[in-house]
Order: structure tokens, then C-alpha cells, then sequence
């Protein structure tokens, strides 16, 4: 990390004291890697999957909202869906004037949160590429205040803050599964924790954007598919974000799709925790066993989000 990165600790901070007010402080669940059939090992689950609008993204979005001044024709954002159901939460908190833009593999699920708040839903294409480049003609129409997913630095700096919450009720941990997509989670993480502990990326092999930007060497397309298209598969990682990961971030593990499958059946079939395809992904690292801890390593696992219709998955 450069000395001119915004995206400080002592940002993330401050702006975490400005969004605490709207911003649920989730909590954690010990468990066993036995638990799951693996080596026993200690393992630490974060729940942002219970955060407001179901899903991390709410704290980039307040963050956005509290620290920028939205114009009278009030704000937009382009959106996988998480992004889009947090934006327009947010927004309906505030009172202020929202237009989501999705593509048409938005599940049903985030389309619907979306209308519930009050904000106007376009779809858009079948790619967020495709949300993104009809959200900016719509800000050069209307003069409204962009929020990026992840490539804005008040994004960042308000998903910074589940580092800051875990560094300080799980201090022991040694590793932390993060689940990627355009990379703001974790490059908000990783500008909090550095290299204190060692930080993994996690991203379904149909949708690389990390890796293939690592193995470029700058932020590039990549493939955008698969089974949690709707939250992790934005083409290309941030511009901000992307400087954050490769100092800090230890590895990044590709996941099959039915590892993220059966990853969501075993979070519910252990901790009846309902996670979406991109919420279980992390866990699908360790599960599938492409990230494997060594013996006393203390594992923490970032279950991201939660907006999905599926209940039970038949168990």
C-alpha cells in the first residue's frame, strides 16, 4: 500500500463512528472445523449475512449517503443486487430520492427488497457491466450523485469496517476468508488489517476478477458467470481496491459452483444459516478443501450475504 491510498485505518475509523448509528454490529459463531467433516481446528464465523438489507453493502452505502451531499435528483447505483437493496435501504432511511439499475440475473429476491424501500428499479442489460453504463447515462440526464459497488473510496472505507469489528471481537484469528467480486469488501478489510493476518480472497472460478487482475498485473475483464453472478461477478475488479489487495491479500482460491452449492446446504444443515450463492463462497474454500489450514491455524469465515429465496434446500 502507497502512502497516497485513501483508504487508511484511521479513515475507516472515522467513518465506521459516522455509520454506527444505521449499521447492525453483527455478530459471531465459534464452531469446529469437525463440525463440517474436516480436520478439527477452530473456526469463527462473522454474520454479516444478518446485516441490514441483507448484506454487507449497507456500510459502503451509509458511508457514501453520510460523508458525500446528495444533489436534489438524489443518488443511483448499478448493481449486481446486494449493492442495489443497500443503496436503496439506506436511501429510504435518509429520505433521500434513489434509482437502482440491475441486469436481469438479479435474483427475484433483491429485486423485490429493492421496490419494498421505495427506490425505482430499472433492469438493464444481463451483465452489471450492463446496469453500470445505463446508470451513467441516466447521472449525465439527471445531474443524481453516483454510489460505485466498490470503486469509490467511501465504499471502501465503510466496508473497512467489518475489519475494524472483527479485529476487535475476534482478535485471535490468524486468516480470513473474504468472498470477492469488484473487490471492495475486502480491499476495505485489507486496508484495515494490512498483513497482521493472513487475508484469502475467495471467488467462483466463472467469475476470477482478483485473479485475473493479479496475474495482469492491473485491473482487466474477466469472465462474469456463474451461480452467483448477481453479487460476484462485476467483470473487473476496482481501480482503488485493486493496489489494496496485492500488498495484502495472501492468495485468492477459485471455487467450483458446486462447492458454493453445497457450501449454502452446509451452513444450513449445521447453523441454519441461509446464505446466497456469493454469501457462502468463502466458506466453499474451505470446504471444498481448495484452501486448506494448517493444524492450529485459527480460520475465520465471512458469510457475506443473505438475499436469497431459497429456505431450506431440501434437508
Amino acid at each position: 500500500m502507497t502512502e497516497t491510498n485513501p483508504i487508511t485505518r484511521e479513515r475507516i475509523t472515522a467513518t465506521e463512528a459516522v455509520i454506527r448509528p444505521f449499521v447492525r454490529r453483527t455478530p459471531l459463531v465459534k464452531a469446529d472445523m469437525a463440525d463440517f467433516g474436516l480436520p478439527p481446528g477452530p473456526l469463527t464465523f462473522k454474520l454479516e449475512l444478518l446485516q441490514h438489507s441483507g448484506s454487507f453493502k449497507v456500510r459502503g452505502a451509509f458511508a457514501n449517503l453520510l460523508l458525500r451531499k446528495p444533489p436534489p435528483a438524489g443518488v443511483v447505483a448499478a448493481s449486481g443486487g446486494n449493492h442495489g437493496v443497500a443503496v436503496a435501504y439506506a436511501a429510504h432511511r435518509l429520505g433521500v430520492p434513489v434509482t437502482i439499475f440491475l441486469p436481469d440475473v438479479a435474483s427475484p429476491a433483491k429485486q423485490e427488497r429493492i421496490k419494498a424501500y421505495g427506490a425505482q428499479l430499472m433492469i438493464a442489460g444481463s451483465l452489471y457491466a450492463d446496469a453500470l453504463k445505463a446508470s451513467q447515462s441516466h447521472i449525465e440526464r439527471t445531474g443524481a450523485m453516483p454510489i460505485h459497488a466498490f470503486d469509490q473510496a467511501e465504499t471502501l472505507l465503510g466496508q473497512g469496517s467489518v475489519g475494524l469489528e472483527l479485529e476487535q471481537d475476534a482478535p485471535e484469528i490468524d486468516t480470513l476468508l473474504v468472498a470477492v467480486g469488484g473487490g471492495g469488501l475486502i480491499g476495505g478489510i485489507a486496508a484495515w488489517y494490512g498483513r497482521k493476518i493472513r487475508i484469502v480472497a475467495v471467488e467462483p472460478e466463472a467469475a476470477p476478477t482478483l485473479h485475473t487482475a493479479l496475474k495482469a498485473g492491473r485491473p482487466v475483464d474477466a469472465p462474469a458467470g456463474g451461480v452467483a453472478a448477481d453479487s460476484l461477478a462485476p467483470r473487473r475488479v476496482g481501480e482503488l481496491n485493486f493496489p489494496i489487495a496485492r500488498d495484502n491479500v495472501a492468495d485468492v482460491v477459485l471455487v467450483t459452483d458446486d462447492a458454493i452449492r453445497q457450501a449454502q446446504e452446509a451452513l444450513w444443515s449445521n447453523l441454519r444459516l441461509v446464505t446466497e450463492p456469493g454469501g457462502a463462497a468463502a466458506f466453499a474454500a474451505l470446504l471444498s478443501g481448495r484452501y486448506k489450514p494448517q493444524a492450529g491455524e485459527r480460520v475465520a469465515i465471512l458469510l457475506c450475504g443473505a438475499n436469497t429465496t431459497a429456505v431450506n434446500f431440501g434437508s
